[in-house]
């Protein structure tokens, strides 16, 4: 469990460094393309960071990952099923799953700036609210070693 905390921890301190870059592309007054194209890629690394940290505690738990055209989706509900994650923290992620999405198969210029102000405003708190379920989980997961 050393080891799934010191990854953990890795991915941490990569999104906490995406977070900031966020909240850095969001305070500029004037958002272009490439800003909002910044803004996009940072919530994507925040979002993908987040996965790693899901697959990282599946795999120590010896929980087989998904492997198919939905595993993404697959990922966040076998973390709901397993408690990791609870039901509206699941919805929460979801939506940047559908963003994910969106964002690996669209074009920079489809990038619509409220939408992306939208996620960008609530992925903080989304974020500690993720930190938050999986330190309660992996205390779980200690007590049953």
């Amino acid at each position: 469990m050393v080891d799934l905390a010191r990854r953990i921890a890795a991915e941490k301190e990569n999104v906490e460094r995406a977070l900031s870059d966020l909240k850095d592309a969001m305070e500029r007054r004037e958002k272009s393309t490439i800003e909002l194209a910044a803004i996009a890629t940072f919530l994507h690394n925040i979002y993908n960071g987040i996965e790693n940290v899901l697959k990282q505690i599946l795999k120590a738990k010896g929980t087989k990952l998904p492997k198919s055209e939905t595993s993404h989706k697959n990922l966040l509900e076998i973390s709901l099923s397993t408690g990791i994650i609870p039901e509206q923290l699941f919805d929460q992620l979801y939506e940047y799953l559908t963003f994910r999405h969106f964002f690996i198969h669209a074009y920079g210029f489809m990038l619509e700036e409220a939408h992306l102000e939208n996620l960008a405003n609530d992925i903080p708190g989304i974020w500690s609210e993720f930190v938050s379920s999986i330190e309660r989980f992996r205390q779980t997961l200690n007590s049953t070693e």
